[in-house]
């Protein structure tokens, strides 16, 4: 059994379609980072870095319980655990490259140009800038890499697809103004397209919708979700 700790943001998404696809059985765990519940002890011990996804695989290595955090370790733990979405041993090299170019550039990028859009108290022109055109950047990588391939890894939808589209599920909430944030990118929009044709897309949408996420974005909240903005607490 797979607990899944989950918020609906981009990256449990991710988690949730790599559950869905493969059918693991597993238990959702809500975690509600407004209301500062990733911070709680008990989580921390999951995941010591206070952040969504986490997982306990009640069955890890040699029968004994596993933690594993980042969206990235997460789908490469689970897709080596069932031996599914992680293409040919010829393809470790493409697959780890993309999987970590999503982590480390779309992924990251994504989240500053969200919070710097979205968040800050004064718009910072020269931050939105520096996001949106890295982040634009990052697409064109992809969209060039795509051409002539149905998925990252060629004909076949892997991990990397998933990590993907996570954060390109997102991409009118970080680069808003723009009618089609992907109209340029037409093989990233075709992949975009083909995941969310997969049945699988849905059920991982669901993930989570019988639960009330705090919505309030307050003082609370804010210290909740960026609590290195703020002076540390006395001991």
């Amino acid at each position: 059994m797979i607990r899944f700790y989950f918020h609906p943001t981009p990256n449990p998404l991710k988690i949730a379609l790599f559950l869905e696809e493969a059918g693991l059985p597993y238990e959702v765990v809500p975690v509600d980072t407004r209301k500062g519940e990733q911070h709680a002890p008990s989580f921390r011990q999951i995941n010591p870095n206070g952040k969504l996804p986490a997982i306990v695989d009640t069955e890890g290595p040699g029968g004994t319980e596993a933690r594993v955090f980042d969206s990235g370790a997460i789908l490469l733990y689970l897709g080596e655990k069932t031996g599914r979405f992680i293409g040919t041993p010829a393809d470790r090299p493409e697959l780890l490259s993309w999987l970590f170019f999503v982590a480390t550039g779309i992924g990251p990028y994504s989240g500053q140009a969200v919070h710097f859009q979205h968040a800050v108290p004064e718009p910072i022109p020269y931050a939105v800038n520096r996001y949106r055109r890295e982040v634009q950047r990052h697409y064109h990588v992809l969209d060039t890499h795509l051409e002539g391939r149905d998925f990252i890894l060629g004909n076949d939808y892997s991990i990397a697809d998933m990590s993907a589209w996570g954060w390109l599920d997102r991409a009118p909430r970080v680069l808003p103004g723009e009618a089609d944030p992907v109209a340029a990118f037409p093989n990233l929009k075709r992949l975009m397209q083909a995941i969310e044709a997969r049945p699988a897309a849905a059920r991982a949408r669901a993930v989570g919708s019988d639960h009330t996420f705090k919505q309030t974005m307050d003082e609370d909240a804010l210290r909740a979700m960026f609590p290195s903005n703020y002076p540390a607490a006395a001991s």
